[in-house]
């Protein structure tokens, strides 16, 4: 089975920091990593969206979706195939 992460990011100056301690806890569950915003010379979005592939028992899945969701400004979709 796989599960995959969809995540946005609002205001990521305010959540970065928080979302990658996040990220740090889980690091072992997480097998792809994949950050997607605008970008163009000399602007820079506040606003992204990331991807992750995860893997580990559907506890460890449910703590790390749990964690995101409290981050404001944020929003996560779980998609297993």
């Amino acid at each position: 089975m796989t599960t995959i992460l969809g995540i946005r990011l609002a205001k990521r100056n305010e959540t970065a920091t928080k979302f990658q301690e996040i990220l740090s806890k889980y690091g072992c569950n997480i097998k792809t990593r994949i950050g997607l915003h605008d970008v163009s010379d000399g602007v820079c979005a506040s606003d992204g969206v990331i991807l992750l592939e995860v893997i580990g028992a559907q506890e460890i899945i449910s703590g790390m979706v749990k964690e995101i969701e409290l981050i404001e400004n944020s929003k996560i979709e779980v998609m297993t195939i």
